[in-house]
């Protein structure tokens, strides 16, 4: 009897765990819809958005127009990010997904980042774009991070998994359009080189020195730089 009671308890368990990974990213919402409230005009701050009043809800709050419109790739990497996201839809809060529109010039670069809350996938529209990310520390110290890269065409897909840091490069000679959906309302973005080099106040040039034995000339000049989000 004992060996069943045990037994039973490890199956919960288990299943328990496996439930929580099962929610690693945004929770499943708890009634039809949670319109997000501004910022400016809630009361509180929550993990996600207070809910707007379900008598008061219309239909706008679950439309954004305009993503077939390009986005102004004028600026050093020569890309635009159209985020659509709780904040441009507020019916998205709770329903753990958003999407974007990346427009690219040629050679136009989605520089290397991450979504800490999301994995990505992508859909070209149009153009040729080299994709790819790279893996988290191996356990095994004495191996590198591992790079997967593909050339993508137009009606091609990609993932991007949750976390990893990854880059889109337009190699073609044209303009080039993806779209891609994430899984949360709130992705999130951090950008590498603007965090580690753009932030504010800035990282001391003796820790960065360090972590990429380079010349703190070489710091103090990527520290210099205007370091701009294309999102």
């Amino acid at each position: 009897m004992m060996k069943i009671v045990i037994l039973s308890v490890t199956t919960i368990f288990v299943i328990s765990c496996l439930a929580t990974l099962a929610y690693a990213s945004d929770p499943s919402p708890l009634q039809d819809f949670c319109v997000a409230v501004k910022d400016a005009d809630a009361a509180v701050f929550v993990n996600g958005k207070v809910c707007k009043n379900p008598d008061m809800v219309v239909a706008e709050d679950f439309f954004f127009p305009g993503l077939n419109k390009p986005g102004n790739t004028s600026n050093p990497v020569g890309s635009r990010v159209t985020p659509v996201n709780v904040n441009q839809i507020p019916g998205l809060n709770t329903l753990g997904i958003s999407a974007v529109r990346i427009d690219y010039a040629p050679n136009g670069l989605n520089p290397p980042h991450t979504h800490p809350r999301a994995t990505e996938i992508l859909v070209v529209s149009e153009g040729t774009l080299y994709v790819g990310f790279v893996t988290s520390n191996p356990a095994n110290t004495t191996l590198k991070n591992k790079l997967f890269t593909k050339y993508l065409y137009p009606g091609d897909v990609f993932v991007f998994p949750e976390g990893l840091i990854h880059f889109q490069f337009n190699v073609g000679k044209t303009n080039a359009v993806a779209f891609a959906g994430l899984s949360s309302q709130n992705p999130g973005v951090i950008t590498i080189a603007n965090a580690v080099f753009g932030s504010d106040p800035s990282i001391n040039p003796d820790v960065l020195t360090k972590a990429f034995q380079v010349e703190k000339n070489v710091i103090d000049y990527l520290q210099a730089q205007f370091w701009t989000n294309i999102d």
